[in-house]
């Protein structure tokens, strides 16, 4: 695998996104609640005119945010037509793939389980490879697949 790959941190954890699927990185401005929405959207924010619903990641995942520190900026991607601002620990790097994607080894947890479609060898070590639709889909998602 020799793709691109956008390496972030969520929750502590080394995490690949790959890249054709990130639009942009924004600085995050005013993020406006949304009344009756999950606890893990924070909010929607503007980008040129565009509005993105703004996903806390560490709350997508079970995790109290508190643990880990956010980054002011956001990845920009889109899944099923709909835009999001992800936000996350920090953004690393941008690197390739060294190696096929493998299973995840013990130990992970249910909640990155259910986000990571594996492990991947990059330049920069190995990292979790993120699927961005189940990460979006948010905790709920745990409760309703068992």
């Amino acid at each position: 695998m020799n793709d691109l790959l956008v390496m972030t941190q969520i929750a502590g954890r080394r995490c690949a996104l790959r890249a054709h699927d990130v639009q942009s990185v924004i600085e995050i401005g005013a993020i406006s609640p949304v009344p009756r929405a999950p606890e893990f959207i924070a909010g929607i924010t503007a980008m040129r005119s565009q509005a993105l619903t703004v996903i806390d990641c560490r709350l997508a995942l079970g995790f109290d945010p508190e643990q880990w520190p956010c980054d002011d900026r956001a990845i920009v991607v889109a899944v099923d037509g709909y835009s999001y601002a992800l936000r996350i620990d920090s953004i690393e790097d941008i690197t390739t793939g060294m190696d096929e994607v493998g299973d995840i080894p013990g130990g992970f947890g249910q909640e990155w389980s259910r986000v990571a479609t594996g492990m991947i060898e990059t330049r920069t070590g190995p990292a979790l490879l993120i699927d961005l639709a189940a990460l979006i889909r948010g905790p709920e998602a745990i409760g309703a697949a068992a």
